[in-house]
């Protein structure tokens, strides 16, 4: 039976790395997939899929207008994607995504039996859920937290926002691109201390 999955964690666990390995195994075994990420996430240029570690590899990108039942259901074959033989969908920065996109990934992986796993963070630099990521928690049939650490050594959950010098920012927009030079995993006593 084919799932929505979503695999969260903290800033730099991991979660482009695992998404790039496991795109490749099923490629490894002649299977086809599609790999999508956010428009609005433009580090490494339009369409990238990064990892700290350097892979990097092409995908589609999608926005909030992005239609995935129109592209993964209604019109397969259309466009630059062609979904007729897909086994797999990967969708990276999958917090992005928006509540009705959530709804209809959903929708698609049990109706057309088409896996679609996404990765992505839970919450942001305020501890407050994104959008995208709240309706994953909700709907997802399968969650896997992807673990990683604070300085102190405890499990990191929280994500801290730092500017060029270092100082934790309290205030702001919700999104904020930026890598390890702008966000800190952290667990939540110390997300927590002033």
């Amino acid at each position: 039976m084919a799932k929505l999955y979503f695999r969260y964690s903290a800033m730099n666990a991991g979660k482009s790395t695992e998404l790039l390995k496991d795109a490749h195994n099923y490629e490894e075994r002649g299977l086809r997939v599609c790999l999508f990420t956010a428009k609005i996430d433009t580090r490494m240029g339009e369409g990238v899929i990064y990892s700290r570690l350097g892979l990097s590899r092409a995908s589609e990108m999608f926005d909030e207008h992005t239609d995935f039942n129109a592209l993964l259901v209604t019109a397969p074959a259309s466009g630059d994607i062609d979904t007729r033989a897909l086994s797999c969908v990967f969708i990276d920065e999958a917090q992005f995504l928006s509540p009705p996109q959530v709804e209809q990934l959903h929708r698609i992986a049990h109706l057309r039996g088409l896996p679609i796993i996404c990765y992505g963070l839970r919450s942001d630099f305020l501890g407050q859920a994104f959008p995208g990521a709240a309706a994953l928690l909700t709907l997802a049939d399968s969650l896997d937290e992807l673990k990683t650490i604070c300085t102190c050594t405890k499990k990191a959950s929280m994500n801290a926002r730092v500017d060029a010098a270092g100082r934790r920012v309290r205030e702001g927009e919700q999104v904020h691109i930026g890598g390890n030079e702008s966000y800190l995993a952290m667990c939540p006593a110390c997300f927590y201390k002033e």
